[in-house]
């Protein structure tokens, strides 16, 4: 049965379909994916990377991440819940909230990293603001900010 769904899933993959539901993919998340953004707040982001990434406004990858963040620069950054092993990124949260950067978290790596233009999946990418989509990053900007963090 399970081989019976890879070929199917593999021509998702290549049609640009989400492969799986935005319940599906929360079967898959880390137990420190906290906070996660909602199927809403998801798309919004989803959005605002693809917007950001038409100026060249992302940061993408823990290393370039890590290293605007100790720089000082200014952000929302968006963790992909999938990734494994979670030692790879469980530094950003606390460095995020050291600096009062906004941070939450996404179900899928795949999808952040299509969000971005990539064909590869990335597990963090920082949106900078830019004045072409203030509107939307703003938005963005609220709805992380009211999320709760961990304890």
């Amino acid at each position: 049965m399970a081989r019976e769904k890879q070929p199917e899933a593999a021509a998702a993959a290549t049609e640009g379909t989400p492969e799986r539901s935005y319940q599906e993919q929360l079967d898959f998340l880390n137990p420190i994916a906290q906070p996660l953004a909602s199927r809403k707040l998801t798309r919004k982001l989803y959005k605002c990377i693809r917007k950001a990434a038409k100026h060249k406004q992302i940061r993408r990858g823990v290393k370039e991440v890590q290293k605007f963040i100790n720089k000082g620069e200014k952000g929302i950054t968006v963790l992909a819940g999938d990734t494994l092993p979670i030692d790879v990124y469980c530094h950003l949260p606390i460095m995020c909230e050291d600096r009062s950067l906004p941070y939450a978290y996404v179900p899928s790596k795949s999808d952040l990293g299509a969000a971005a233009g990539s064909k590869r999946p990335t597990c963090v990418i920082m949106i900078k603001p830019h004045e072409e989509y203030q509107e939307t990053y703003d938005e963005c900007l609220e709805e992380v900010g009211a999320l709760p963090l961990p304890l």
